[in-house]
């Protein structure tokens, strides 16, 4: 794994990249990061963060395009779905997307 201040940072910058409408999975961004089995460190690294850090934290969903927070902090399930519902992502009732139609597949920085 990357040395973890600079893995750190790699996700910051990426998750801050994720444009309005759409969405990564935790291990894809650990992937882009330079380290694809670190998943649960991105999870870790958002819960670290908090909501006022004006990262775009409701853009990380699961793989399977499940939302999974676990809200820990200020924010749970239902405001990660209002906040990608007001971006224009459908969500279910169940807290699952489309990844597939929503999924940022943009360019490693």
């Amino acid at each position: 794994m990357p040395q973890r201040s600079n893995f750190k940072q790699q996700v910051i910058a990426l998750i801050k990249r994720v444009p309005r409408g759409k969405v990564m999975s935790y291990g894809q961004v650990a992937a882009f990061a330079g380290s694809p089995r670190a998943a649960r460190q991105v999870g870790g690294i958002l819960r670290a963060q908090g909501p006022g850090s004006g990262l775009p934290w409701w853009r990380i969903v699961n793989n399977q395009g499940a939302i999974s927070i676990k809200g820990n902090w200020e924010a749970d399930k239902r405001l990660q779905a209002e906040l990608l519902k007001k971006e224009g992502i459908e969500v279910s009732k169940n807290f699952t997307i489309n990844i597939d139609k929503y999924r940022f597949s943009g360019n490693k920085p």
